[in-house]
Order: C-alpha cells, then structure tokens, then sequence
C-alpha cells in the first residue's frame, strides 16, 4: 500500500474538511457554504460513504482529502500530503524518490521557520537577556505556561546569531532571507573590494530580529509560518518601532492570518462567535482567563480573506478592540467588508484607552464581563456618534446623521433598516421621511473602501447534451435496475462514449473499484449527485423524467445530424453532385421522421 493510500485510509474526510468549515449532516452527506465560491445557500457537499466532496454551485469543484487540503490552504500535492500525513499519524519515509518530491520549497521553509522558533524558546529560557525578557513577559502577566504553550522566545543582540545557526544546520542563507528572518545587506563600493566571496557570505545578511521578544505566528494546522518582535526595554521603546512583523513570504501573508486562529477555531465553532483583538498579548492573556474563542488582527485592517478564513467557523463576529467610528479609519473598512459578508457584529466596551491586555491585568474579571455582554455594532455606532457631538444644534445632527447613515443604508435587512432609521429619526428629532431623503444621496463606494470584488468563476459551460447525459446517469444510479432495462443498444448510438462506457460497465455490474481512475472518479461524483438532487424522488417520477431525458438526448442528437446534413445538402448542390444530394435527401427525411417519432 502506497502511503498515499495509507493516508486515505487513516483519515475520514469528515473529520478533516469539518476541521476547516461549519458542516451540517443532511441524510447520508454532510454540507456547508462552499469556501471556495461566494453562495448563500450551502452547495458544497461530503460523502463519508465515497470520501469525496464537491461543489454543485458556483465553482463545480470537488476531489478527495488532498485536493480539499490543498485548495483550501492554497498549496501543492506535496505540502497537502506532509499536512495530512501529520493528521493521520504516517511518518513519510525520507530515503523514497517520491519524498524527495514532496520536499518542495515550502517544506524547506516550514523546517526553517520551526528550527528558528526553537532557537529563540532556547534563548529566552538560557541566555542572560532573554532571562530578562522573561521576566518582563512574567511581569506583564503572561504566565510561564503560557510562554511555553505559545511558544514565546527571545532573538539576541547579535547581527547574524540565528542565521549563522541555521547556517550550521545545513539551510542556507536564501532560505532564511525568503522565511522573512534575515535581511539582505546594502553594500557600498568600499564593501565589496574589501570582501572575498568567502568572507561575503558571512556578512551581506543580517538578521531581522535582534533584541526582542518572538512571537511565533501560526497557520491553521499549527505551523509556524512568521513572527513579530517587541521590544521590551524602556529605551527602545521610545528610540525605535515597538512591534515588527516579518514581511509577506512564501508562507506567510498578514492579510490571511489572524493570529491565535489554529488554536480558538474549536472553540468558535462551540460558542458560535469569534473575539476579534488587536495583538498578540491580548490573545494569550484572554486564553489565560479561560475565553479561548479569541484571534487577533495584530494591528491591521480586517480583510475580505480573513473574513472568508472565519465563516467557516461562525457568523458571529464580537470586536474587542478600539475603533475610531468617524471618517474611514481602517477598523471601520474591515467592519464594512463583514457586514457585506454578512457577518452579525457585536462591540466588547473597554474602559477608555485600555486594550484586552490591560483590562486582564488590572482585572480579568471585568474582561469576562465586557465579553459576556457585548452590544450590537449598531447600538455602539449609536451611543459614540452621540457622545461625540451635541445632537440638539443643527450642525451635531448633521455631523451625527454624516456619521450613521452610511452605516444604516449598508444594513442588508430591510426592516432591521427601517427601524434604525426611525430610531435616528427620534434621536435627532427630525422627521422620517428627511432621514430617508438624506440616506439617498448617501453613495457607498465600497471600493474605495478596501472591499474586493466577487468572485468570478470562469467555468467551461456544459452543452445542453452534456448537462441532460449527466441527469441521466444520476437517474440511473437512483434506481440501476429499473432505469438500464429501459436502454437498448439502438439508445446507446445516441451517447458520448463516455457515457455508453458507463452504461455498458454498470450494466455488466463491474465493482467501482475496477473502473479505469477517469470512470471511478465521474461514478463517484454522479453517486453523491443524484443522492443529493434526486433525494425525495419516486420511483415512478424517476421512471418518467429518465424516459424524457432519453427522448430529448435522441433528438438533440438528430437535429445536430440534420444540421451536419442540411450543410452538405448545400455543398454538394454547389458542386452539382446530384446522386449525393439525393442520397442526403433520403437520410434526412429519414431522420425528419425519427425526430417526428420522439417528440
């Protein structure tokens, strides 16, 4: 057994596409909001029974464990099969030609970043200043299994002490530049005469971090993909930038990963909502108070990918940090881009500049409260656009009215905008139908705003013979028996070769297994359609819609042949071959009358 199979076999793929999406059993399959398209009705489908799934919406895409993995993390076969052969428990065996395959560049960097990882852990625990970088983590209340279970370390002074490490350990430099821990040095003219090759390859890297505490940045399944550096003493903190972050990589982009997000999405799926923080601290010190369902930004703007990334998991989104509601600011672009995605929002209210951090560590007790009891985004839009401006002078209810209702008309529920737009109504003492009036010269230019357009699926159309075969097969695989006894071999002159090579196996009752891989994969997906479309379906509606197929099928055939026909009726005419267009004639009033017979 090869150990892709292996793998197959050890895995359900229940177990492993729920581990990224929402899924809902629905008879014998399971569904959910195909990840890979925009939809608002579940097309995507998992058959436990045939380890498949597919999408029967937007996209049409579908395949096995493999394929899931790697569309949904946007990588190759090969990093798709060490990610599963982790979840499975398979040790992929190294001396094969085919490992040596799947080490892909990727993979090199995953190693790099891991090894980088327990370097600085080795640092923060050994070294002199990492011991005082502990203690300053300690003292801003970050326990010590804290430290461990995130991993948390220290990087050195030292220009190139984690490269030259990694160096020793058989990576080179290009590879730690392109995990995003070094930087390449500027060198002046003076530089390069002084260096020989050698001696240039110690020193035109430096690394990135220097001086700071790490925080490892995870992926989905746990794998370190980046990392941020803070500066932790008081000096540095005014003379250079508190937190740095390693820049997009091969493996790491910042608009895709919410830190924290590989070890709450268990508990977002439990309760149903997702505290959205600002930074890493905020996450750590929320888990060290029992709220786990927690992910952090880490400082930038929600985007369109993030938001796709959570709604696998939940629609109930809960804000914990500071958001500036007036103009554009960059929290209020992501807050639209949700509530276009149909996000339900709610605010946690913190006291007056304190993050989640802070409140924690002057007492925890009052960010449990602040989580339990969250107001709705548009209670919070509210209750600021009124604190900030006097709603009795004309000029405060115009400024609050600016502030609102751009954020009322994006709401998509019409009376859910109705009733906040009687409510602004009341509040600035005005009348109804001037709010309406107002709200309509209110442009939403959603582009401006951050929002990425929807996706455009540029699938290859089906013809109308394709689509009717494809329902015909799915009838058959409702009922075999019934619907292959109304076939003859007369009917099966009608068919693409593909479908008359099903037919004929299924006729002869070949276990799917035997099929050729082109024919065992079409079963496998026409087996989970027609349990889906045909679901509920009698036998008899079944019996009738197959016999309609197979008319239509026959007679799409025949105007195709009497149109192939009429063009060389036309040809011959020009060339004056009078036998041939008699011969034509007779064939086309032959299959006239068979187009007549089964209409």
């Amino acid at each position: 057994m090869s150990q892709i199979e292996e793998i197959k076999n050890r895995l359900d793929i229940v177990e492993v596409v729920g581990s990224y999406l929402k899924l809902q059993k629905t008879g014998a399959n399971y569904r959910a909001l195909c990840p890979f398209h925009s939809e608002k009705k579940p097309s995507f489908f998992v058959s436990p029974t045939r380890q498949i799934w597919h999408c029967f919406g937007g996209c049409g895409t579908g395949g096995d464990i493999f394929k899931f993995v790697m569309q949904i993390e946007g990588v190759e076969f090969g990093d798709a099969l060490r990610i599963l052969a982790q979840k499975a428990g398979v040790e992929l065996k190294r001396q094969t030609s085919e490992y040596k395959e799947w080490q892909t560049e990727r993979n090199r960097l995953y190693e790099v970043c891991d090894l980088a990882t327990r370097f600085f852990e080795k640092q923060l625990e050994e070294s002199k200043t990492g011991k005082e970088a502990k203690k300053y983590l300690l003292a801003r209340g970050i326990k010590e299994e804290s430290i461990k279970k995130w991993r948390l370390g220290y990087a050195p002074e030292s220009w190139r002490g984690l490269s030259d490490f990694l160096v020793s350990q058989g990576y080179n430099r290009e590879e730690i530049v392109k995990a995003g821990l070094a930087i390449p040095k500027e060198q002046t003219q003076s530089d390069l005469e002084l260096q020989t090759t050698n001696y240039k390859l110690q020193t035109n890297f430096y690394d990135r971090f220097r001086d700071r505490i790490i925080f490892p940045i995870f992926d989905l399944n746990s794998k370190v993909v980046g990392f941020g550096g803070r500066v932790f003493k008081e000096k540095d903190e005014q003379e250079t930038a508190k937190y740095i972050n390693i820049p997009n990589t091969l493996l790491y982009d910042k608009s895709q990963i919410l830190y924290g997000l590989d070890r709450a999405k268990i508990e977002i799926r439990k309760k149903d909502s997702c505290i959205l923080v600002e930074g890493y601290t905020d996450v750590i010190m929320s888990h060290q108070t029992g709220i786990e369902n927690v992910a952090a930004t880490s400082g930038t703007a929600l985007t369109s990918h993030q938001l796709k990334i959570l709604k696998r998991y939940s629609e109930n989104l809960i804000l914990g940090f500071d958001m500036d509601i007036a103009g554009e600011s960059a929290s209020k672009r992501g807050i639209n881009l949700a509530q276009n995605q149909g996000f339900n929002i709610k605010v946690i209210r913190l006291p007056e500049g304190k993050d989640a951090a802070e409140t924690i560590v002057q007492n925890q007790e009052d960010w449990i409260e602040a989580v339990e009891n969250p107001k709705s985004i548009m209670e919070f839009y509210f209750e600021s656009a009124f604190s900030k401006k006097d709603s009795k002078t004309s000029e405060g209810k115009k400024e609050i009215s600016k502030t609102l209702l751009p954020v009322i008309k994006r709401i998509p529920n019409q009376i859910e905008r109705s009733f906040w737009t009687q409510k602004l109504a009341k509040d600035l003492e005005v009348k109804e139908e001037d709010i309406f009036q107002e709200m309509k010269k209110v442009r939403l230019e959603e582009e401006i705003y951050g929002l990425e357009p929807e996706e455009i699926i540029n699938l290859p159309q089906k013809g109308r013979k394709e689509l009717l075969e494809e329902r015909l097969l799915t009838l058959i695989l409702k009922s075999p028996s019934d619907s292959l006894n109304l076939l003859t071999e007369e009917d099966l002159d009608f068919f693409s070769p593909q479908t008359c090579q099903l037919i004929s196996r299924l006729k002869k009752e070949e276990k799917p297994e035997n099929l050729p891989t082109e024919l065992f994969n079409l079963l496998n997906h026409l087996s989970l359609k027609s349990e889906i479309e045909l679901e509920g379906l009698s036998q008899e509606d079944c019996k009738i819609e197959f016999q309609e197929c197979q008319k239509e099928i026959k007679n799409l055939e025949i105007k195709n042949k009497l149109d192939r026909i009429s063009l060389e009726i036309k040809k011959a005419e020009e060339e004056k071959n009078f036998p041939k267009i008699e011969e034509l004639i007779q064939e086309f009033n032959y299959l006239a009358k068979q187009l007549t017979r089964f209409q």
